[in-house]
C-alpha cells in the first residue's frame, strides 16, 4: 500500500497510453481521459481523496467490489461495466495500474478496426 495518489501522478499514468487524450467536456473538475474519442477514465478532481471511474469486465467488477471497500459501483455510470475507485491509499498501486490498463484495453477492444489500427 502507498499513500493516496495525487492528480498529477494519476494524469501521468493515464496519458502514457497510446493516443490517450485529456479534456473537460462536463465541467472544470471532471477530467475525461479518452483513447480515440472514447472515454476510458473519468477523474473527479474535486474529491478528496480523488476518485476515478474505470471500465471493467462485469464479472471482475463484482469481484473487486466484494474484495475492496475502495472500489464501488461506477458513480453516474453503467454500474455493470464501470467501477469508481477511491484513491485513498488503501489499494496497492499495482492494482490501480492494472485497473487503468484493463479499462484502456476494454475501450480499445470496442473501437472500430480502423481506429484500432491507429494504435499499432
Amino acid at each position: 500500500m502507498a499513500g493516496p495518489i495525487g492528480y498529477e501522478e494519476l494524469k501521468t499514468k493515464l496519458l502514457k497510453y497510446k493516443k490517450a487524450t485529456l479534456d473537460f467536456p462536463f465541467d472544470d473538475v471532471t477530467a475525461c481521459f479518452r483513447v480515440i474519442n472514447k472515454m476510458f477514465a473519468l477523474v473527479a478532481m474535486d474529491e478528496d481523496p480523488l476518485r476515478i471511474n474505470l471500465k471493467c469486465d462485469p464479472n471482475d467488477a463484482e469481484a473487486l467490489r466484494s474484495l475492496y471497500t475502495a472500489i464501488i459501483p461506477g458513480y453516474y455510470m453503467n454500474k455493470k461495466h464501470w467501477n469508481t475507485i477511491i484513491l485513498d491509499g488503501t489499494l496497492p498501486v499495482e492494482l490501480i495500474d492494472d485497473l487503468i490498463e484493463d479499462s484502456y484495453r476494454l475501450i480499445v477492444k470496442s473501437l472500430k478496426k480502423s481506429d484500432r489500427d491507429q494504435l499499432l
